[in-house]
């Protein structure tokens, strides 16, 4: 079968988005979120050298805010559940971007963050009662590009979606 001229002369751009695309993506994503998620995940830590296994009690605020109202804050009266969720969440803003950035098991990597991403969106528009706050969900194919969730939140789950399906690419052949 054989191709055509100008698919002939867009191959070599093609192999160059296969090797360049991933580590652009995980530039950006070192840029961008890194300092992001591993700040957000030491303002869940809770005292001395184990504080990553009793988190804050911010970190159930953060992640569980209705039901840290509920409780009158006081952390004690939560269930097991909350504490392997929020100590969960907490490993996990430290682990996976590490991952990502050092391009070790990248692809799971990206997944697990866009699905952290996807609950964080959730927390922040139902827990925290963000749908309203105009402006924060934001609405696609309108002339506003700075909603928090919808818009900012879409640039993200892409940049790790090139990192789930082309993975790190650490090599240049």
């Amino acid at each position: 079968m054989t191709t055509s001229p100008i698919a002939q002369m867009a191959a070599p751009i093609n192999r160059a988005g296969d090797e360049v695309l991933p580590i652009l993506a995980r530039l950006v994503f070192a840029g961008v979120l890194f300092m992001y998620y591993w700040n957000s995940g030491l303002t869940k830590l809770g005292d001395g050298i184990f504080g990553i296994l009793q988190p804050s009690s911010g970190a159930y605020v953060q992640i569980f805010p209705k039901a840290m109202e509920a409780v009158g804050y006081d952390t004690s009266q939560l269930t097991v559940f909350h504490w392997a969720v929020v100590t969960g969440g907490t490993i996990a803003e430290f682990v996976l971007p590490i991952l990502i950035v050092i391009g070790l098991f990248t692809r799971l990597a990206a997944f697990g963050m866009i699905g952290f991403i996807v609950v964080q969106s959730l927390t922040d528009l139902y827990g925290h009662g963000g749908v309203a706050h105009e402006g924060t969900l934001g609405a696609w194919f309108d002339r506003f590009s700075d909603a928090l969730i919808l818009d900012q939140r879409a640039f993200w789950v892409l940049c790790l979606l090139i990192l789930v399906f082309k993975g790190a690419k650490h090599n240049f052949n």
